[in-house]
């Protein structure tokens, strides 16, 4: 060790405290670094959380009468266990479809595989209602899937009418939401080092066993991010559901629409509202705690 390397080391601890200083003090009652938090404070008081706190205030102006009433509902709960189940479905399918393409998009060479990563960025600007259009023109009642079993068979009308079922949702929430699971994995698999799978493979594992052993521990966060993500738009999602025209699919977005807007009941759509912003916190909330934990184990026995 130099003699510049002997008087640089003791520096940094030292550097170190005297930023944590700064720090420290710009944040104190008399910095002005706070300062600039009020702004954007102000901007998400008006947008957001003074529109959230009207709703609550209407959900609550007789008291807790509309709660006992939605709550005793079977409409409330039924739209309450389709909600769950299609959103848990869905996030479920993106994780795994997800990984498996971003796998494939960038650590198997094929022709167009950068422009199937850009691709993925354009699509992730696509809105929800398109995709579903897409879908309804392939599996529609008069789509091209059906259309092709009439002409080949003479049938009066084709097998393809899941599109108006729970699965057709569950479908086109999984097409349209994977996306947003590759979009963060392939930025965690640029990030892998080459030469960690390439040492892996002389060593004879298998592919099987590289992506268990050295892939997933670096994409876990990623993947998991991904995947809370998705699992709050499809908590929230309104669009898929209306443009599929599954009547007998209730979630608790189309519950509000239907109160709100055909039934002219705004206190319940409040309430209804209100329970679904508190049900998407809730289990973002859980769902992040708990593959915290998960991470923080892979970490561990990487």
């Amino acid at each position: 060790m130099t003699e510049t390397d002997a008087v640089r080391r003791p520096a940094r601890p030292r550097v170190r405290e005297r930023y944590g200083r700064e720090r420290r003090a710009a944040y104190a009652p008399g910095g002005r670094t706070w300062l600039w938090a009020l702004p954007p404070l102000a901007v998400l008081g008006v947008l957001f959380l003074h529109p959230l706190a009207l709703m609550v205030r209407e959900s609550f102006s007789g008291g807790t009468a509309a709660y006992r009433q939605v709550f005793g509902s079977e409409a409330f709960v039924d739209a309450l266990v389709t909600t769950v189940t299609i959103a848990v479905g869905a996030t479920l399918g993106c994780v795994v479809i997800g990984f498996a393409l971003a796998l494939v998009v960038a650590f198997v060479p094929f022709p167009g595989s950068r422009s199937v990563a850009r691709f993925i960025d354009v699509f992730l600007s696509f809105p929800s209602f398109l995709i579903t259009l897409a879908l309804l023109f392939l599996y529609g009642t008069v789509g091209m899937a059906n259309g092709l079993w009439t002409g080949v068979t003479g049938a009066q009308e084709g097998p393809f009418h899941f599109l108006t079922t729970p699965w057709g949702v569950l479908l086109a929430e999984v097409t349209y939401f994977t996306p947003f699971v590759m979009r963060p994995l392939l930025a965690a698999f640029a990030q892998v080092e080459t030469a960690q799978l390439e040492v892996a493979s002389s060593l004879g594992a298998r592919p099987a066993r590289i992506v268990r052993r050295v892939i997933l521990p670096e994409a876990y966060p990623a993947l998991m991010s991904g995947g809370a993500l998705v699992l709050v738009m499809c908590l929230n999602e309104f669009a898929i559901v209306l443009f599929t025209g599954a009547k007998d699919v209730v979630t608790l977005p189309m519950l509000v629409y239907s109160k709100a807007i055909l039934e002219s009941d705004y206190v319940s759509a409040c309430v209804v509202a209100t329970v679904n912003v508190v049900l998407s916190v809730g289990l973002y909330g859980l769902y992040r705690f708990l593959t915290g934990r998960s991470s923080r184990r892979a970490r561990a026995h990487a």
